[in-house]
């Protein structure tokens, strides 16, 4: 949000629906632009900023899961899903996707639009403490960004490769949300010194024998779909 008004990209082939929502956010002060498929959302996010996407779940062609899936392993811009399928199935899927939200058709837009709003404070929040921090703890645990140490709640260091290191990171900074094993490596492959010749898996595994401390419960957990999502909450210390 670099101009100061989050520009919103509406993908909802219904046209009444989508020309409410553009109505409404427009005149609640954002940018509005809005497609009708996937392939017009490509063209658009191929040349336009975009702070949040409001992605329909049945579009004709490539459907909203489908794109959702896609774009988690593309960009981590905020996902807001909308469908008339009101199941718990449907969220879930979405979520596991990748989804920030989900909201079931009909809506009132003044729910939608304080969901956005709480979506980019969120994300505007992780920004910040991702750009600004140099220590992370978690359940008693400190990482120290600069020094690139990790610290168990007594104090002694716990050694990392610089890919365990990276993934950690990663996960620290998007803690609570389902991250797929695609982002996971676009989020760190590019980061100096990062090297991931094995899969996400394999780190995943020596991360948890690392972080553990009960065969019971793990701080990362697996999600069915293919991704895993990092529970502890995570703040700057």
């Amino acid at each position: 949000m670099t101009n100061g008004t989050p520009s919103i990209l509406i993908v909802e082939d219904d046209r009444p629906t989508r020309d409410l929502i553009a109505r409404y956010l427009g005149e609640h002060s954002f940018s509005v632009s809005a497609v009708t498929n996937g392939k017009e959302m490509d063209r658009h996010l191929s040349q336009n900023r975009t702070d949040l996407i409001v992605l329909d779940l049945m579009l004709p062609g490539e459907d909203g899961l489908s794109l959702c899936r896609r774009l988690r392993m593309e960009t981590t811009t905020p996902i807001i899903i909308l469908t008339a399928k009101g199941e718990d199935l449907d969220r879930i899927l979405g979520l596991e996707m990748g989804a920030d939200d989900y909201l079931p058709k009909p809506f009132n837009p003044r729910e939608l639009l304080a969901r956005i709003n709480a979506v980019l404070r969120r994300q505007s929040s992780g920004l910040t403490a991702a750009s600004t921090a140099t220590r992370l703890t978690f359940q008693g645990w400190i990482i120290d960004l600069r020094l690139r140490e990790l610290r168990d709640p007594e104090g002694a260091q716990v050694p990392l490769t610089s890919a365990e290191f990276d993934l950690l990171q990663a996960f620290c900074e998007r803690a609570g949300r389902v991250l797929t094993r695609d982002s996971l490596l676009n989020m760190t492959r590019g980061r100096p010194g990062g090297s991931f010749g094995r899969s996400i898996d394999v780190l995943v595994s020596r991360l948890r024998r690392k972080l553990d401390r009960s065969e019971d419960t793990s701080v990362i957990k697996t999600i069915r779909t293919g991704g895993y999502i990092f529970t502890p909450v995570v703040v700057e210390a």
